[in-house]
């Protein structure tokens, strides 16, 4: 085994395992213990070490440090007055496009709305023509230049769905772009297709998803290339039968469910999501009383995407009736033209002030529900022992400031399986 770091002295280690599993040491007469706040498990005066790519022991630092000794580490991390968290889990992008609509967003601020926009040729289809124009070589550029920047505010894995391409050429060409930036990029890339994204010009609605089972899916399958099949199940896109036969071919191709529900309108994607047991429904601001029930009872994760809200102007969702209803909410950024903003730390304040989630939940939201969205393995997103050694060391005494200090990336150290992947 190879000591890979040691990140030691933190004023909180966050580890993100409930309480009472959490280890607790106040050997050779330390005062420092594992707390719990809304069980986080927090170390105070603590250290992690991690061997090869996995945590191997979170504890008081100097129990910690007597056992693995930071001067025999690839990386010593000295988190003196630093609070130190998993790394973060974006489960909703859109990465991977072409183009620039920032134009769009001054016309959103002089009153023109998301559907004026798209009826004059703007919106998802206008990024569906700059896409397909786009050659791999500067759709791969661009997607690193955005996981550069995630990383930076401490996303350690993402999701990333194609969408912009509309055609079974364009989506192929898109998920093998996802592939490839996975393969050279830090940061985990989670592909998920979704050629239902928007009906292309010109085209019949019923066409269109015909193409998408019997032709798009199909050829996804055969390059093995997709974790999930996603669908804009939404007023003026598709309905709840188009959707359902769209998520019932992924689902027979290996691709697990997810779906945009609910966003613009009530139209039942929510419960569509519950019966066909997806991984994840996300957007959710129309979502009912029965909606979240739903969910709750199929185990299928609400994600929900403040973001999104943000940009639009529109209102936001109800994240405190998911929570009382015993939902384990997650929260993404949701990065697409529409909604340019790469930082989960951001998406945490918008949680925070305009959804009513406390701090402890939105770290919860960002990190293990986050994950749990993307059906990774239970440790992921945590700092327990076994938990892959994706490390955030933030700027601040206390994983608060990452919504408190609204507009400021907190993050300064980032470690991807123990190694220093990025340092401000």
């Amino acid at each position: 085994m190879t000591l890979t770091a040691v990140v030691h002295d933190a004023a909180e280690i966050v580890t993100l395992e409930e309480g009472d599993d959490a280890e607790t040491g106040e050997a050779d007469g330390e005062d420092a213990k594992a707390n719990t706040e809304d069980e986080l498990g927090i170390y105070t005066d603590a250290a992690i070490a991690i061997e090869d790519d996995e945590v191997a022991r979170v504890g008081p630092t100097g129990p910690v440090t007597r056992e693995f000794p930071p001067e025999n580490a690839t990386h010593a991390v000295d988190a003196s007055g630093k609070s130190v968290v998993p790394g973060f889990v974006d489960p909703h992008t859109h990465a991977l496009f072409a183009g620039d609509r920032s134009d769009e967003f001054e016309a959103k601020l002089q009153g023109k709305t998301y559907q004026e926009i798209h009826e004059e040729g703007g919106g998802i289809l206008r990024t569906v023509r700059a896409t397909r124009e786009a050659g791999d070589d500067r759709l791969l550029d661009d997607l690193l230049d955005h996981l550069d920047t995630m990383l930076a505010h401490g996303t350690t894995t993402v999701e990333v769905k194609s969408g912009y391409g509309l055609d079974t050429e364009t989506e192929l060409r898109m998920l093998e772009v996802v592939d490839r930036a996975d393969d050279r990029h830090p940061v985990d890339v989670v592909p998920t297709f979704m050629g239902a994204h928007a009906v292309p010009e010109g085209r019949d609605t019923d066409e269109y998803v015909a193409e998408v089972v019997d032709e798009q899916i199909p050829e996804v399958e055969s390059q093995d290339i997709a974790e999930f099949c996603d669908v804009f199940c939404e007023e003026g896109v598709f309905d709840v039968e188009q959707s359902r036969r769209v998520l019932e071919a992924g689902r027979e191709a290996g691709m697990t469910p997810k779906v945009h529900a609910e966003e613009l309108a009530h139209i039942g994607g929510t419960q569509l999501a519950a019966e066909v047991g997806a991984a994840s429904a996300d957007h959710l601001l129309h979502s009912t009383e029965e909606d979240i029930a739903a969910l709750v009872e199929s185990d299928v994760v609400p994600v929900l995407l403040p973001g999104t809200a943000f940009g639009l102007g529109a209102e936001y969702a109800d994240a405190r009736a998911f929570l009382d209803a015993g939902a384990d909410v997650a929260i993404a950024t949701d990065f697409n033209p529409n909604c340019y903003s790469q930082s989960m730390g951001f998406a945490a304040s918008l949680a925070c002030v305009e959804m009513g989630m406390t701090p402890a939940e939105a770290l919860v939201a960002s990190t293990t529900n986050a994950a749990a969205a993307l059906d990774l393995s239970e440790n992921v997103g945590t700092l327990q022992q076994g938990s892959p050694g994706d490390v955030a060391v933030l700027d601040a005494p206390t994983y608060v400031h990452v919504p408190y200090n609204f507009g400021v990336n907190a993050v300064e150290t980032v470690l991807k399986g123990g190694q220093v992947v990025h340092r401000d």
